[in-house]
């Protein structure tokens, strides 16, 4: 088998690319990476040394993809598969290229701020930094209501790696700061994502470490 996953079901990044995969209906193998393993850090560590997943190894081709944006381009230039991340319409693809990183830096970054400071030592908690990213969040939130608004999808009425990447994005977030009433936009479009089979199947797979989430 060419193409070999290393990642963990419960990051928001590495379902994003789950989501293109099960898309493109592509084969590929899964490495689920576990940093209290010394064994299996070593060994990941090895693959891709900044220690951070997804990454995506091509054994056909000879590469090692990083980053879950490049992993997805990359897969619909050599690996199309049934759908296409990308519309072929310069414009559309350049929204969607848009979307997706407005889903990560301004909704999964301040996402990821709040949960991470559950981890922290007692004592050592940044609540400033907490109350900051959770103002980022409906900041992120007043915006994607408006842009949302008569669209099925992210782009549109095609469903690109925006999509994929606010799938993740939402669904973790909307757990951590809800949507309000004012953001009827908002939650149906995660309803609609969240039906989505290729999301669907990410979550029923990531259910059994839920109980790793601060609660």
């Amino acid at each position: 088998m060419s193409l070999k996953l290393y990642f963990h079901p419960l990051s928001s990044f590495c379902m994003k690319v789950l989501i293109a995969l099960y898309e493109k209906e592509l084969a590929f193998e899964k490495e689920v990476v576990d940093f209290m393993d010394p064994v299996a850090n070593a060994s990941f560590k090895e693959i891709w040394p900044i220690r951070q997943f997804p990454v995506l190894r091509d054994g056909a081709r000879g590469k090692t993809i990083p980053e879950s944006s490049l992993i997805i381009e990359y897969l619909d230039q050599h690996y199309p598969g049934k759908a296409q991340m990308l519309p072929a319409d310069p414009e559309l693809a350049f929204r969607a290229r848009q979307l997706d990183r407005f889903f990560d830096l301004h909704v999964q970054v301040p996402m990821q701020k709040i949960v991470t400071d559950n981890f922290r030592p007692e004592g050592h908690n940044d609540a400033f930094g907490v109350e900051e990213a959770r103002g980022k969040l409906r900041t992120a939130y007043g915006i994607l209501e408006k842009d949302l608004a008569g669209h099925r999808w992210a782009t549109g009425d095609h469903y690109t790696m925006a999509d994929c990447a606010a799938s993740p994005a939402l669904f973790y977030t909307n757990m951590s700061v809800p949507f309000g009433a004012e953001h009827s936009n908002l939650s149906s479009y995660l309803d609609r994502l969240v039906n989505r089979p290729s999301f669907a199947r990410a979550i029923d797979e990531a259910s059994p470490y839920f109980s790793m989430l601060p609660e």
